[in-house]
């Protein structure tokens, strides 16, 4: 059986990533490799062994584009309300907590903050499958 074991994405700038994702959902590196044109920088946090691949290229001057094919990172909190103060108080910007409800139940409350690079991340509340 397949294990997801990390999701990659490009970024322009490792320190302002290595930041976000360290202030926005606990992440630490987990190790950084440099290679000749790359480097490979794996975050993770003691709740998962899912790691984040931030792959700076070395001499990328343009933003990356994400066309219209990606989508984004979702990743479950306990407490929703105190995750978005504390992004806030952080001043990461998230947007505003959304709910969506199917047959009159919830079924996810929500809220997206973006990186430095415009990865759009969701941050739900940890019930019914998203845990």
């Amino acid at each position: 059986m397949a294990k997801a074991i990390h999701t990659m994405i490009r970024v322009m700038d490792e320190a302002k990533s290595v930041e976000f994702y360290s202030k926005a959902f606990g992440l630490a590196i987990a190790d950084r490799f440099g290679f000749d044109g790359f480097t490979l920088v794996y975050m993770r946090n003691e709740e998962a062994d899912f790691e984040v691949e931030l792959t700076v290229n070395h001499g990328q001057q343009e933003p990356y584009t994400h066309g219209s094919g990606y989508g984004h990172l979702a990743v479950a909190v306990e407490d929703l309300e105190a995750e978005h103060a504390r992004m806030k108080g952080e001043g990461l910007e998230p947007l505003d907590i959304k709910e969506f409800h199917r047959d009159g139940a919830l079924m996810a409350k929500f809220f997206f903050v973006q990186d430095p690079d415009g990865y759009k991340i969701e941050v739900l509340q940890q019930h019914g499958r998203y845990r």
